[in-house]
């Protein structure tokens, strides 16, 4: 037995020959060609698409299907594959399922499992009609100018709250639905602001303002056959541009304080008309019982008049002849001082044999 190490491919590495099988890399020298090796065996069998079992050692696929075959397993699976996924279509509750033939409408899908033609044929469009989509004014913060009926601007914060009412028309009517609801969004409240005051859109006018987009907005997307529903506009910040946003509150600090005085002063006019007018019911009242009894009435207003007068004045009034007609009494209660519009009033006696 020999020492020298044997190489896989047959030979010992000095020229001698070998039993084993050829080096599938060796290059046959000039004028020689040696025996196929098993590489070029399977590629050959590859080519000509044949079986069978091999023989002498050589690799083969003994009992497989050709290439040609394997070809045609691999088609048939991913066409089975594509059929299922394209034929089959289970839509959910809240959902709305729009078939196409060849790109054309050709209906509609509910809830439920469906089966159609794979695609091309049929296409089927799945779209969420229960679900509320929601559209912020600006988008990415920021001002959001708009001029108002009186000449004002106002910076003018807002959402609008839409669903899908019709997927067909959806689907094919508009090429981009939440675009074309932006724009008509903007374009409608630009146009109702236009018509208020900054006062009724900063105030009590929201309301109105928010019901008139909504229903502008619905009139405008019906024009287009959109397939939109608007649920709801909702205003969230009115205020002044922020330049001005100081001198805007002074002035609205100022008009408060001018609709306070102004409430005061009708509260206070309305009391003194009231009063006047109790007044004077008064004095009718008092005519009606002079005309009965005119010497009674005047003497009676006479002594209420003077009661009234000397209970605030410090002095005694007698009509007795021989006696001084001011007498000071002392230690005398002192009565209350007179109102400021009240002027000291000094009556003397009247003359002997009167009384009046």
């Amino acid at each position: 037995m020999s020492d020298k190490p044997k190489r896989p491919w047959g030979g010992d590495g000095d020229g001698e020959k070998d039993d084993g099988p050829p080096n599938p890399w060796t290059i046959p020298p000039a004028g020689k060609r040696g025996r196929p090796t098993a590489l070029d065996e399977w590629i050959k069998r590859a080519r000509s698409g044949g079986g069978g079992n091999g023989g002498g050692g050589q690799f083969s696929l003994p009992g497989g299907p050709g290439g040609r075959s394997l070809w045609l397993i691999g088609v048939g699976l991913v066409l089975v594959v594509w059929i299922a996924v394209t034929s089959f279509h289970p839509i959910g509750p809240q959902q709305r399922g729009v078939v196409t033939f060849f790109g054309r409408y050709s209906g509609a899908l509910g809830p439920g499992f469906h089966m159609t033609l794979p695609a091309p044929i049929n296409r089927v469009k799945v779209i969420d009609v229960q679900n509320i989509r929601n559209e912020d004014f600006p988008q990415e913060g920021g001002e959001n100018l708009m001029l108002t009926g009186d000449q004002n601007i106002i910076d003018l914060a807002y959402s609008v709250r839409w669903n899908v009412a019709n997927a067909q028309d959806f689907v094919f009517q508009i090429a981009d639905p939440r675009s074309t609801v932006r724009a008509t969004a903007e374009s409608a409240m630009r146009e109702v602001v236009a018509n208020v005051t900054l006062d009724d859109a900063m105030g009590p006018g929201r309301t109105t303002i928010e019901a008139r987009v909504q229903q502008r907005m619905q009139q405008i997307l019906d024009g287009y056959n959109a397939g939109v529903l608007i649920q709801g506009v909702a205003i969230k910040q009115a205020d002044p541009p922020a330049q001005v946003n100081d001198a805007f509150k002074d002035v609205t600090a100022a008009q408060r304080d001018a609709v306070s005085a102004k409430n005061n002063a009708n509260a206070y006019a309305q009391q003194v008309v009231a009063q006047a007018e109790g007044e004077a019911a008064q004095f009718d009242r008092l005519y009606q019982q002079y005309k009965l009894a005119p010497e009674v009435t005047k003497r009676r207003m006479y002594y209420e008049t003077m009661e009234n007068v000397l209970a605030r004045a410090d002095k005694v009034v007698v009509d007795t002849p021989g006696v001084v007609p001011y007498l000071k009494l002392q230690g005398g209660r002192t009565p209350p001082p007179p109102p400021s519009d009240d002027s000291d009033v000094q009556t003397s006696a009247p003359a002997s044999g009167g009384g009046q």
